[in-house]
């Protein structure tokens, strides 16, 4: 029995001795109580049976996912802020003096940086600029911020990520009051500019209208003299050419205008000079008779 029970002590004195890390932890070695030992590499290890202990944490990502938090935005409005954060263990030595290996302490101060940190932020922002804004730049600038502060603790920030932002019922209704008192401004001014563009527009097409009849008529009408003047050149070549012809032509011109119509009525003497061409005619048709 007493070898027994020294080859039980034996083995358990042995298996104590021995202790495994695994790749997704980080562990410390402490001796009582003091680190002999920090960030220690996966795989198996050796320890001194009842005086070495050794402290495990994990090593993975962590998601710190806060409650909803209002915070005060430049023009001193209020704005819930549904967010959370993305963190790892660093530095293990670091992050077990900070915490005594407490993730709930690291989680509470890490909470409380990040909270401030979005506190300073939102405090030089409107409420348009914080909802509207460039949310990337927002969380960028907070993610930076925060793995600078948080790494007295040991951990590194990966990322701060804004799921929600809500108004306050109270705020809700004279923010949308005013988003659409705005919108309605702006759309008056865009109508009032379309239909000053569009006045402008059917001035311009009125006048290039008016200049377009104007060089039209111009260029008809000097069309219409040069017609005329090659008229009378030709009837001027004509009458010099055959003197008796022409004068006939006009003659029947003048008679086709005033007797064509069929109802006219024309009361003249007989010496009237109207008749002249016809009279010469006459003598002309009476000579050959007589002889």
């Amino acid at each position: 029995m007493i070898v027994g029970a020294a080859l039980l002590l034996i083995a358990l004195v042995a298996s104590s001795a021995f202790y495994v890390v695994d790749i997704r932890d980080r562990a410390i070695l402490l001796r009582l109580g003091e680190m002999v030992e920090t960030d220690v590499p996966p795989g198996l290890h050796v320890k001194v049976p009842m005086l070495d202990g050794v402290r495990l944490f994990d090593g993975r990502l962590q998601t710190l996912d806060m409650a909803p938090e209002r915070f005060l935005t430049q023009e001193k409005k209020n704005l819930i802020v549904d967010f959370y954060v993305k963190w790892r263990i660093d530095d293990v030595a670091r992050y077990y003096r900070a915490t005594g290996g407490s993730e709930f302490v690291a989680a509470q101060r890490l909470e409380q940086i990040v909270k401030d940190g979005l506190r300073s932020e939102f405090g030089r922002r409107t409420v348009q600029e914080a909802v509207s804004g460039d949310r990337f730049a927002l969380t960028q600038t907070m993610t930076g911020l925060a793995s600078r502060q948080s790494s007295e603790l040991g951990v590194e920030v990966k990322e701060v990520r804004i799921k929600r932002m809500d108004l306050p019922n109270e705020v809700s209704s004279s923010v949308f009051a005013r988003m659409e008192a705005e919108r309605a401004r702006t759309a008056r001014e865009l109508r009032a500019e379309g239909e000053e563009a569009a006045e402008g527009v059917r001035a311009d097409a009125d006048r290039q209208r008016e200049v377009m009849l104007a060089e039209a008529y111009r260029d008809a009408e000097r069309l219409r003299g040069e017609g005329d003047r090659l008229a009378a050149e030709i009837f001027a070549k004509a009458h010099e050419t055959a003197p008796d012809f022409y004068a006939f032509y006009r003659s029947m011109q003048a008679y086709r205008e005033a007797l064509g119509s069929g109802d006219t009525t024309l009361v003249l003497s007989t010496d009237s000079e109207f008749f002249d061409y016809f009279r010469s005619l006459s003598r002309g048709a009476a000579q050959p008779a007589a002889r």
